[in-house]
């Protein structure tokens, strides 16, 4: 059974950091592409950041460029999102996913073509 798991969400303060894991089970990850989306309450599921199968390729919401990183350790099958300089605008459920297709590079940023999801961990940025 494919699982992902999300850890590293809180309630932090406005310029604060926090760092979000994803641990993927079940399947080996190595070749998908991996990303972080967010939903805040009352609004769409928003890509936030995505990682391509050898860790070359990123992509980023612009809401969150230069201040996010994503990174991943494929041995352990895990996704990282590093948030700095948060802001209140940031606070959502972030949730990992997983994008089983062969892409070449190309992350997508569409919810709809991503294949496996966490649960979502809860982060609130406070003023």
């Amino acid at each position: 059974q494919v699982q992902l798991v999300e850890s590293g969400g809180g309630l932090v303060q406005a310029g604060d950091s926090l760092r979000l894991s994803c641990a993927a089970s079940g399947r080996t990850f190595s070749s998908y592409v991996m990303a972080w989306f967010r939903q805040a309450p009352g609004k769409e599921r928003e890509f936030v950041a995505g990682i391509g199968w050898n860790g070359e390729y990123t992509r980023y919401a612009d809401s969150v460029k230069g201040r996010f990183t994503i990174a991943r350790d494929k041995p352990e099958n895990t996704a990282f999102l590093q948030m700095d300089t948060l802001k209140p605008e940031d606070t959502a459920v972030y949730y990992c996913a997983a994008d089983q297709a062969l892409r070449f590079g190309l992350i997508l940023t569409a919810a709809a073509e991503y294949d496996y999801w966490g649960q979502g961990t809860q982060v609130t940025v406070s003023s």
